[in-house]
């Protein structure tokens, strides 16, 4: 059984100004993310990510927290929160990040020049977050191992690929006569 892709399927689709997207429990939080659900993802991030050599798993609040959590606590690699508040923090690196729906400022601590991180995130979607955080990540001078999304929507652009970075998915999706349709259950990479 794949839960991931049956989950997908059974998503409700949401507009907010103009922007289609579904509501699921990895994405959104709601509704609620049985453990099951979240094992098997954790379990596919395990199996398709490089991890050798890797010392920090680099993710965005709030969504990717959950599954970043849930995966460093089976490689003990230890978990870094991009955050969209400002601590002020010795090292602080500040990003902006422009989505299919917002813009904001997100704040990196805890990751220095050296270090080998895995970027993880729930969804990729317009490629926006992830994009700041890799340029991010570049400034420090940090490298980028690897970069896994749970989930991507591939009916809309991708700045993380124009940015030159690839990103290994679980599931690619598109939006379609408002429903979620699975366009490759293998994802990419």
């Amino acid at each position: 059984m794949d839960r991931l892709r049956d989950s997908l399927l059974d998503a409700p689709i949401v507009e907010k100004e103009g922007y289609h997207y579904f509501v699921h429990p990895i994405s959104d939080g709601v509704p609620m993310l049985r453990p099951e659900l979240l094992r098997e993802i954790v379990i596919k991030i395990i199996r398709k990510a490089q991890l050798e050599d890797v010392n920090k798993i680099v993710t965005p609040a709030a969504m990717g927290i959950h599954i970043s959590t849930a995966v460093s606590l089976m490689t003990d690699i230890p978990l870094v929160v991009v955050r969209k508040r400002q601590y002020g923090l010795d090292g602080e690196v500040a990003l902006s990040q422009a989505t299919g729906y917002s813009e904001s400022e997100m704040y990196v601590n805890d990751v220095y020049e050296g270090d080998r991180v895995l970027v993880l995130d729930d969804v990729l979607s317009t490629g926006g977050t992830l994009t700041g955080i890799t340029g991010a990540l570049e400034e420090i001078g940090a490298e980028i191992v690897d970069i896994v999304a749970v989930i991507k929507k591939t009916d809309g652009e991708n700045k993380l690929a124009d940015a030159g970075y690839e990103a290994k998915t679980l599931i690619n999706v598109a939006i379609e006569g408002g429903e979620v349709v699975v366009t490759d259950d293998r994802g990419d990479g």
